[in-house]
């Protein structure tokens, strides 16, 4: 998906961008490239005040930038909403800066916003969702931040690397938790 063509700086006519951060990148990307409606799934950097973070910077925890994934979808296809339901079956919204054994701000679960639409979505999903945790929720909901794509050897890393230790451990079960969970939100084809 994204190694062969990076996301352009704004959707296709008739898509939007979802940007979320709820852990490893990889986690992430993993999942939602297997979403029926989503067009294209990029792991990147957003949050922060470093123009152009390196992954070494960001895992530094010195750029305040999250690792987030970029999701661009069509919405007749699936809705933002859906997309929410997804990410928050997949991380723990709960925890402040970590994922399992993942710990700093780099980790953290956050919501960054390209409309006020998704804003009122967001805002009302976690307010239904928090029946659903004994914590609180600690997800951020901010608007949009600079985004930058990170390198390419972290573009669909679980599909390129499934054997990884971190990838059988970490993304495979998430992967398949979303499998089971969400079967009928599932791609009917993976072709490129």
């Amino acid at each position: 998906m994204s190694v062969k063509h990076p996301l352009a700086a704004a959707p296709r006519p008739g898509h939007e961008f979802a940007t979320f951060a709820g852990g490893c990148f990889w986690c992430l990307e993993a999942v939602f490239e297997d979403v029926e409606g989503v067009i294209d799934v990029e792991s990147g950097y957003s949050g922060g005040a470093v123009e152009r973070p390196s992954y070494r910077q960001v895992c530094d925890g010195t750029t305040g930038h999250a690792e987030v994934v970029r999701i661009e979808f069509e919405p007749d296809r699936i809705s933002y909403r859906e997309l929410l339901e997804i990410l928050f079956s997949i991380h723990d919204p709960t925890t402040l800066n970590r994922q399992g054994s993942d710990v700093g701000t780099q980790y953290r679960s956050a919501i960054y916003l390209h409309s006020a639409e998704q804003r009122s979505v967001a805002q009302d999903f976690i307010r239904e969702a928090q029946s659903n945790y004994r914590d609180p929720i600690v997800t951020e909901v901010v608007d949009a931040a600079p985004y930058w794509r990170a390198e390419n050897y972290h573009q669909e890393y679980f599909r390129n690397n499934p054997g990884q230790g971190y990838c059988m451990f970490v993304v495979a079960p998430k992967v398949e938790k979303f499998r089971k969970t969400h079967a009928a939100k599932r791609r009917k084809s993976t072709g490129d």
